[in-house]
């Protein structure tokens, strides 16, 4: 079988492919329209988020057995179409859900300390210690929304603090040692900390919105990990302010293009770059933690993430 390999990846990929007896392609730089014109003359295509796979393109893709996406969703994939044209469909959460995991308490920490407004401060040589002053993990309620890889890898991590741990799933019987399965009532009146941990579907696109953040009993702390889209930014903002989330972590933002790979459309420097209200507020706020999208983005997830889509190929194809 022919593969065509879309995003660069961690080598073991390519050469443990090889080694399977597999002729495999490298194309970093075509456009889709030129990776469409060619796309029947293989059976695998390996990518990572550089341009959606819809119908047009599977269509085009006649010869087409697998689509392995080397991270944890297929949002950019019509996942529908592609295993009606009989198409196997591979992703790898498991590959890089305790980089999340580790990510996401790491988030909650700094937050939690002040981290990140404490280290600028002190750069300018401002030593305030007061100010600074944090508050503790023990004894809080920590919530989590979607509870598959990303949810578990961190109630996993969790286990090391005095702290309940409830999850909140569409999917029934999903609760584990680690956290408590609950209804979204008791999940609202509960949690100290909300962690988003959900796949970017259509019950999810805009979920954490005015109405679902006023349902909550107390002000509560927001980490997200998962998508961006999940989040109307401006009502996040609006809940910022009046105080009824204490506080976010967000490695995902609802303005990032469809590849992950940038924000806007041109650097965020650029001066031709609009930026929105709402991120404007959020780059300034001392109680919001940023990071590009990198909660999964270790050298050992990548490393992690390859070797799972290699693996599920070898379990389905050899």
């Amino acid at each position: 079988m022919k593969i065509l390999h879309l995003d660069t990846n961690h080598e073991l990929l390519l050469n443990q492919l090889n080694d399977l007896g597999y002729t495999n392609h490298e194309d970093y730089t075509s456009s889709k329209s030129e990776i469409e014109a060619k796309i029947n003359e293989y059976d695998g295509l390996i990518i990572r988020s550089r341009f959606t796979i819809d119908k047009p393109f599977l269509n085009a893709a006649t010869n087409l057995k697998f689509i392995g996406r080397v991270g944890a969703g297929l949002e950019n994939i019509d996942c529908d179409y592609a295993e009606e044209k009989g198409v196997y469909l591979i992703s790898a959460p498991e590959g890089n859900r305790n980089a999340v995991g580790e990510h996401t308490l790491g988030m909650l920490l700094s937050l939690f300390n002040k981290l990140n407004k404490a280290d600028r401060e002190v750069r300018q040589g401002k030593w305030l210690r007061e100010d600074n002053r944090g508050i503790e993990l023990d004894g809080r309620t920590v919530g989590l929304i979607g509870y598959g890889n990303m949810g578990k890898a961190f109630a996993k991590k969790l286990r090391g603090f005095d702290v309940t741990v409830l999850c909140y799933d569409i999917k029934d019987g999903v609760g584990d040692e680690n956290a408590r399965q609950v209804s979204l009532k008791e999940f609202q009146e509960k949690v100290d900390v909300v962690s988003l941990h959900t796949p970017q579907t259509e019950l999810t696109l805009n979920m954490v919105n005015a109405t679902f953040i006023n349902q909550f009993k107390k002000p509560f702390w927001l980490l997200n990990t998962a998508r961006g889209k999940s989040v109307v930014t401006a009502d996040l903002v609006a809940a910022l302010k009046s105080g009824q989330i204490l506080g976010a972590g967000l490695d995902v933002l609802e303005y990032e293009k469809k590849s992950f790979e940038n924000l806007f459309k041109e650097s965020v420097t650029s001066s031709a770059v609009e930026m929105p209200e709402a991120f404007q507020y959020l780059i300034q706020a001392e109680n919001v933690l940023l990071s590009p999208h990198v909660a999964g983005w270790t050298l050992e997830s990548k490393e992690k993430l390859a070797q799972t889509i290699v693996d599920k190929i070898k379990a389905r194809f050899c």
